[in-house]
């Protein structure tokens, strides 16, 4: 720790303290420099301690501690005004704001006081010349806390009236008030259009636009804005996550998790802070705080998860219930002293309301992991009529009902009939059908059921329902993977049914489930054995014994014409194996229309799902797209999690594939979901959250990207999802925390990647992901890391025969090493290598595209090592070395002008750029005639550009008007220097 010495090393301590992050520790230094200032005998020394010590009270959890601090600075201005330079003058007054809200927060400060304090600011102000729009704003913030609307909304218009000037807080703070006062009084669209600046990065300030996002959570999901709900969340949390001093906008992130079925996600939100629970410094923050702590662990309670262990206050366990009460008791005891201090009861009903806040979306998914509490299962209650007896007759028929018309419901219909039948008379047919259904729920469990039903059914009379029964137990057994036992049960059955048939002693739906059973028998052994043509033609007779049995003669019954679609569909199974590929589509389509037609669109979620794979591997995205459509919309209610989850993964890759960054994000966020509620976070979860995350990278939306990216990372292992998932992942990340300014970590990141990829075969992309980490590096600072990285990438680069990857590093390592002391030799050398090798490419091209390709690259090395050689001198430096340097720098920028030239209309841009860096440096260096004469080259070149080339906003023409603009001021540069 630096000792103080002196008036700059205070200084100098203070803006490395400011820099650190928010809490006590930065508090306890502020306290320390304090001390030191006040040893230096110079009155601004303490003046601008005390400020310091003010402003991270302010940004803390310590907020109470401001009132001392700002006191003793009131008391010196008025002593001594004139110890206060213009900045601590226009600090002193600033800060006014910050104590007259901090008053409000807490609830031992009389109201009286707050009111004299709010005349004391406006006298102050007025003294000052200040206009009135702090203070009105200030009175705002008094009237809306004690609930006197009345008052607060004739402060709030006289604020909006009043003028702007220095005292007035930014934009984006007055829009977030603003928008405040609209929420609060019901009027959301109106709180989001003011915020819209602010949430759109037009206006942003330390605290914004962190409190805006969280802010805006409950007013957009009152509009139904789901969508941006969720995306100011991902981006919001964020923001707040890492700072202590903003408690309220936290509790506004638990809040939105609780009212939009994130329970899970709240209470991982609680765990990160558990100080909050606790820290006393600012009362107004913890009543929000343990408000939604009770909103949620009520929620949790309300779920059947009551005696769920949660996380809270440190000193023991907590259960969901348990903190609910506490919670409640907490916040409530925190209102009445406000409401006590205050005369009213405004804040206990603000806080009752909240607590009492009912969920306005019942899941809304966010695409960060985060599984659904799921409650303790509910007793299963029969179906009891208005007798108080259950209606046996009544379920067996409706069981029945949704058995022949096959509804996805059937064999739970069953069940209960059997639940409802217990200890009752059944006859022998009842009994069989129950059995039946039975052992089709326990799938391969379900082979012994299968015969008991077929007793039943012979004893009932009917012998071609038993033989069909039979015929069902020796699939199962196929499923279970004995397929040569399945083979052979299934043979006596299809013989017997066959003559059965034969001399009409049975049925043709009887004889068609035998039939179909052995069908798909022996398609799973086509299967076992794939490319045995003997196999394959065995199993496609049976399936087509199938057809000729059934087609034509289905009428309204629905068990038969599922029979003829399924056969189709198996035919084109068969014909996937036998590699008939786009007469395997054809017949997968035809079987899915064919359910579809009788009116059971959920079996043709299957055929479509496989007909998508099948065109996607064809090339035929545009069918692959309409299948996955087919199927997520024909799977309905029914389609299960862990299918709705692949299906929509699968849209997605194949939307995102044509562009559709929006919609493709739409459908990552669903596979994330259904994966979540499958169980499979760790496995499909992750793979969908690592696409989401590229698609909300591919659409600029860098926070929630990495967010997503965040949470997909601890669950993606070259094991199960491959490495290049892993360095995928990595290499997203890194490009979003770069792109939120977070270097360091964007380092991290891409060093991670790169070190995997080392061990690649194919070296490109370790030298590029070296090459990133070394841009992300030098841009946190890390100067001599940074040189390590590009050097590492270099040494790729060249072993790769990448010569622009190979200049690019030494170009950047000059510029890194022009930065430290004495740099300068070799910063001369690597640009100086950098050309040299650009050169020798150059020379060695094999053909005219890579040759100018590379001349290029020369002239904006050459450029480059201009500017980096103009820079190197010290401003305002004179003297014969300062222009050795320029005279230097002058030849490189010429050189690129020339390279540039030889490029013709292509290089038109660089070349003016280049000759225009060299009429500035000509300036400096004494020679107005020369650059002005380059400034009139530019505006020759640019002759011809004029109307809908200088017009155009998107590129060209903006880059001509600057040419055009930088030319024209080069020509008055000599007439305005002074002789």
């Amino acid at each position: 720790m630096t000792e103080i010495t002196d008036f700059d090393s205070l200084r100098e301590a203070m803006a490395e303290n400011s820099g650190q992050p928010e809490g006590p520790a930065r508090n306890a230094r502020a306290e320390e420099l304090l001390a030191a200032a006040e040893k230096l005998n110079v009155p601004l020394a303490v003046i601008e301690a005390l400020g310091h010590q003010l402003k991270v009270y302010n940004y803390s959890s310590e907020k109470g501690k401001m009132f001392v601090p700002f006191a003793r600075l009131l008391r010196m201005w008025d002593e001594r005004p004139e110890d206060f330079d213009e900045y601590e003058t226009h600090s002193l007054h600033w800060v006014f704001k910050w104590v007259s809200a901090g008053m409000l927060d807490q609830p031992h400060v009389p109201l009286a006081s707050i009111e004299k304090w709010l005349g004391e600011m406006e006298h102050r102000y007025r003294l000052a010349g200040h206009s009135e729009r702090a203070v009105r704003s200030a009175e705002h913030s008094v009237a809306a806390h004690v609930g006197d609307v009345a008052r607060a909304e004739r402060a709030y218009a006289a604020w909006l009236a009043a003028d702007r000037d220095s005292m007035a807080d930014c934009h984006a703070c007055e829009l977030h008030g603003q928008g405040w006062w609209q929420a609060e009084q019901g009027r959301d669209a109106e709180a989001l259009q003011l915020w819209g600046p602010v949430l759109e990065g037009e206006y942003t300030c330390a605290h914004e636009p962190h409190t805006a996002l969280a802010s805006s959570l409950v007013p957009l999901l009152r509009l139904g804005r789901e969508e941006e709900a969720r995306a100011n969340h991902l981006r919001g949390f964020r923001l707040v996550r890492a700072m202590e001093s903003m408690r309220g906008a936290y509790a506004e992130h638990v809040e939105f998790c609780a009212l939009t079925g994130n329970e899970a996600r709240g209470l991982e939100l609680l765990a990160e802070r558990p100080a909050y629970f606790t820290d006393d410094g600012q009362p107004q923050s913890k009543l929000d705080f343990m408000s939604v702590v009770a909103l949620l662990m009520d929620r949790l309670t309300g779920l059947g998860l009551g005696d769920r262990r949660v996380p809270g206050p440190a000193d023991r366990e907590w259960t969901a219930r348990e903190l609910a009460g506490h919670a409640r008791e907490v916040a409530l005891a925190l209102a009445a002293r406000f409401d006590e201090r205050n005369g009213t009861t405004h804040v206990s009903e603000r806080a009752r309301a909240r607590m009492a806040r009912q969920p306005l979306v019942e899941r809304l998914p966010l695409g960060v992991r985060s599984v659904r509490p799921t409650p303790p299962p509910a007793p299963a209650a029969a179906p009891v009529p208005a007798t108080g007896q259950p209606d046996l007759p009544a379920l067996l028929a409706e069981a029945r009902r949704l058995s022949d018309t096959l509804r996805p419901s059937a064999v739970e219909a069953w069940a209960a009939a059997a639940a409802a039948a217990e200890g009752a008379e059944l006859d022998p047919r009842d009994r069989a059908e129950m059995a039946d259904h039975e052992a089709m729920s326990l799938g391969p469990e379900g082979t012994g059921l299968f015969e008991r039903a077929a007793g039943l059914y012979a004893e009932a009379g009917d012998p071609g329902e038993a033989l069909a029964a039979r015929a069902r137990g020796a699939y199962v057994r196929a499923l279970a993977g004995d397929v040569d036992g399945a083979v052979a049960a299934v043979t006596g059955p299809y013989d017997e049914v066959l003559a059965l048939y034969a001399a009409d002693g049975t049925g043709i739906r009887q004889t068609a489930s035998v039939v179909m059973s052995r069908a798909r028998i022996l398609t799973r052994r086509a299967h076992g054995v794939e490319g045995d043509p003997a196999a394959l033609a065995e199993a496609e007779a049976a399936v087509r014994e199938v057809l000729a049995l059934v087609e034509g003669r289905t009428g309204e019954d629905v068990r038969l014409a599922a029979r003829v679609a399924e056969a189709r569909a198996m035919l084109g199974e068969l014909a996937g194996l036998a590699g008939d590929l786009e007469r395997a589509a054809e017949l997968f389509a035809r079987g899915a229309a064919a359910f579809t037609a009788a009116g059971l669109p959920w079996f043709a979620v299957e055929y479509e799902a496989r007909l998508a794979s099948l065109a996607h591997h064809l090339g035929d995205m545009a069918e692959a797209e309409r299948a996955l459509r087919a199927a997520l919309e024909h799977g309905g209610a029914q389609l299960e999690a862990p299918g709705r989850a692949q299906l929509h993964l699968q849209l997605a890759e194949v939307v995102g594939g044509r562009g559709e960054a929006v919609e493709a994000a739409r459908h990552a966020l669903e596979a994330a979901h259904w994966a979540d509620e499958a169980g499979e976070s760790a496995t499909l979860g992750a793979w969908a959250r690592q696409q989401l995350g590229g698609f909300l990278l591919r659409q600029g939306r860098w926070a929630e990207a990495a967010e997503v990216l965040e949470s997909a990372l601890p669950d993606l292992t070259a094991e199960t999802h491959g490495d290049g998932a892993v360095v995928q992942t990595q290499w997203w990340l890194g490009d979003c925390l770069s792109e939120l300014g977070e270097h360091r970590a964007a380092a991290e990141r891409r060093l991670e990647a790169a070190e995997i990829a080392r061990h690649w075969p194919e070296q490109h992309d370790h030298a590029t992901l070296a090459h990133l980490a070394g841009e992300s590096l030098g841009q946190a600072g890390l100067a001599a890391e940074a040189d390590r990285a590009y050097a590492r990438a270099g040494g790729l680069w060249r072993e790769l025969g990448n010569t622009h990857g190979l200049i690019r590093s030494l170009r950047a390592r000059a510029w890194l090493a022009l930065r430290a002391e004495g740099g300068l030799g070799e910063a001369r050398g690597l640009m100086a290598d950098a050309v040299r090798e650009c050169e020798a490419a150059r020379e060695a091209a094999g053909d005219e595209e890579s040759r100018q390709q590379l001349v290029a690259e020369l002239g904006h090395t050459h450029r480059q090592f201009g500017d980096l050689l103009a820079r190197s001198a010290p401003e305002d430096a004179e003297g014969a070395p300062v222009r050795e340097v320029f005279e230097e720098a002058l030849a490189q920028v010429v050189r690129a002008a020339e390279v540039f030239a030889s490029l013709g209309d292509g290089a038109l841009h660089s070349r003016t750029g280049a000759e225009l860096t060299a009429g500035r440096l000509e300036a400096d260096l004494g020679r107005p005639a020369d650059a002005v004469a380059r400034a009139r080259a530019v505006l020759a070149a640019y002759e011809g550009y004029g109307g809908a080339e200088a017009a155009d906003g998107d590129g060209e023409g903006e880059v001509v008007r600057a040419r055009r603009a930088e030319a024209e001021q080069l020509l008055r540069l000599p007439a305005e220097r002074p002789d």
